[in-house]
């Protein structure tokens, strides 16, 4: 953690030393954000909880700094450990200090690859037994995916189901063109059922008679496990 902080304020120091007598307009902003993270820097904070605005967070894009980056610190237990994880992860989160864009996950990467050998039903029994509700790589992924506002939402057809990224807050148009920029131009409403809703049933039909199934505008807000068929024109 150290490190990546002390590399991030060498950058910024560099750099400022050479923007510092800098007089057009363009090095004169970059001056004025290079010392606002200085700033920051210097009291031995990560940049990722620095207030920054759209603009300025693509100003200092090409900077690359490592903790303007999200971060998740992985744990190995020994298998004795592992009823006693989550007990460990609040003691590391308290002396770590974590901050909104960093994370602690636990696992023991000897016993899951154990469980992943037996049959399905032993495997549900044994983890059970070992307390541990779901595989670490999902919990891993899904950290991920909170630690860069990531969701992602459902196109389904007859012969295919895709999930697609998109940040969270994306509104219904703009999602669309994640999947072509024609669906977005000629987006009309997009038809849709949240996956929760959809897995009660497991059959569209139903979905409609129960009156789960609804049509949004371009402005609705995209939600995490959305499954949508867009209505296009163009």
């Amino acid at each position: 953690k150290g490190e990546l902080l002390l590399n991030d304020a060498i950058l910024v120091e560099n750099r400022l030393a050479k923007v510092k007598y800098k007089r057009t307009k363009e090095e004169k902003a970059e001056f004025e954000i290079l010392e606002k993270l200085k700033e920051h820097l210097d009291k031995e904070l990560p940049l990722r909880v620095l207030e920054l605005s759209e603009q300025e967070l693509k100003s200092i894009k090409g900077f690359q700094f490592f903790t303007l980056k999200p971060i998740i610190f992985v744990i190995n237990l020994h298998e004795s450990l592992i009823k006693d994880a989550d007990e460990i992860v609040n003691k590391l989160k308290n002396k770590l200090t974590l901050d909104k864009g960093s994370n602690i996950i636990s696992l023991s990467i000897k016993i899951e690859e154990e469980i992943t050998q037996l049959p399905k039903e032993d495997m549900e029994l044994f983890m059970e037994d070992l307390g541990i509700k779901e595989f670490a790589i999902n919990r891993v992924i899904r950290s991920t995916y909170e630690l860069l506002e990531l969701i992602s939402f459902f196109t389904a057809g007859e012969d295919e189901v895709r999930a697609w990224t998109i940040k969270n807050g994306t509104v219904a148009k703009v999602a669309a063109g994640e999947i072509h920029s024609d669906i977005e131009r000629g987006f009309i409403k997009a038809e849709l059922v949240h996956y929760d809703d959809f897995m009660k049933y497991k059959d569209m039909k139903k979905v409609k008679e129960a009156g789960l199934l609804r049509l949004e505008g371009k402005e609705y807000v995209v939600k995490d496990g959305d499954i949508i068929n867009f209505k296009f024109n163009v």
